[in-house]
């Protein structure tokens, strides 16, 4: 990929040139899981919204914490502020949040139930998120991108198969090794739902989508191809199909060499990078395509002389091509507003 960085002009949407292959100076930056609990102004409205997924679904609010950072911090992006696990709730499953526990879904442990999963995602239940999306997109300021999203189906999967996050994922792995065809109709279903999901994404406003696999890292070798490659793969043609230029990032997190056959395979502009992917490897996978990441979320949270030194690598190793600063996961609940700023200082070229 040929080099070019240069200054934002006026007018420019600094996250898309990135996309287009083009460094830019500095680099464009956001944070995952920017709209949330470390931002006094969010959890205002959480706690007016009553409940997580009230706030999700409730487009005037959703869209309100969907802005906030961006207001605050001047961000390159905004991410629509919603949850992966929408598409199962669209799907007809029970979807619920605990407090302080996470999401809680009704367990899907059997053959039959799977085959019982309707293909598309009832388009009442995910038209309060389109509507956010249009309400931001009105919002934003003309730099500005607007970044839609979903979840990959093997990281939606293990939340539907064990009703909750698990530290080994042993749920899914045990159904996926004993019925290995319905756990493909599963991620079959998921991916096909997806794809109208970012559809009427794209359709309400969303200029570029992001794909998450949180869980990627557990995938075994041998499966990874079928579990973690193609059905993104599916999601990014068939979203194509309809929208040619729509622009795509891939998240995978935890595959460390296995990036690599993801990138080929799947045909996402960019790929989000976790934050222990090494940055001389981030450099390789720079010359194929435009790579976002990955400072440490602990980091940022303890702040510092090594929140310095960190953000200086990441740019010494990665400015210099097509990047898109962010962290390697999502920003923690009690990091301190003052050690965005200073990150935010230092990824623009404000030393202290």
């Amino acid at each position: 990929m040929e080099e070019d960085v240069q200054s934002v002009s006026m007018g420019t949407k600094p996250l898309l040139r990135v996309l287009g292959g083009k460094g830019t100076t500095p680099p464009p930056v956001w944070m995952m899981r920017q709209a949330g609990r470390y931002l006094p102004e969010y959890r205002a409205v959480r706690e007016k919204a009553g409940g997580f997924l009230n706030l999700c679904l409730t487009p005037e609010l959703a869209a309100e914490v969907t802005l906030q950072p961006v207001k605050r911090f001047g961000l390159d992006a905004a991410i629509l502020f919603s949850d992966i696990l929408v598409v199962p709730l669209a799907l007809g499953r029970k979807v619920w949040f605990a407090e302080g526990e996470g999401p809680r879904l009704e367990p899907l442990s059997d053959v039959k139930t799977v085959g019982g999963l309707p293909r598309e995602a009832d388009a009442n239940t995910l038209a309060p998120i389109y509507d956010t999306v249009r309400r931001v997109k009105a919002a934003l300021g003309r730099e500005t991108t607007l970044i839609g999203f979903c979840g990959a189906p093997w990281t939606v999967a293990t939340y539907m198969i064990a009703g909750r996050g698990t530290a080994d994922q042993a749920p899914p792995l045990k159904f996926a090794a004993q019925e290995p065809a319905a756990f493909a109709d599963l991620l079959n279903r998921l991916s096909e739902a997806s794809i109208g999901y970012l559809l009427g994404q794209l359709e309400a406003g969303a200029e570029v989508l992001q794909i998450f696999d949180t869980w990627a890292g557990v995938v075994p070798d041998k499966d990874f191809d079928r579990w973690c490659i193609m059905p993104v793969q599916t999601i990014v043609d068939g979203v194509r199909a309809k929208v040619p230029s729509a622009r795509f990032i891939g998240f995978p997190r935890g595959v460390d060499l296995r990036l690599l056959p993801y990138i080929e395979k799947t045909g996402v502009d960019c790929v989000s990078l976790g934050w222990n992917v090494k940055l001389e490897f981030a450099r390789e996978l720079q010359e194929s395509l435009p790579v976002q990441g990955n400072l440490k979320p602990e980091i940022l949270r303890d702040g510092g002389p090594a929140l310095d030194r960190a953000v200086d690598e990441i740019l010494e190793a990665l400015a210099g091509g097509p990047f898109i600063f962010n962290l390697g996961h999502g920003i923690l609940p009690d990091t301190p507003i003052a050690h965005v700023e200073r990150m935010l200082m230092r990824v623009r070229g404000n030393r202290r």
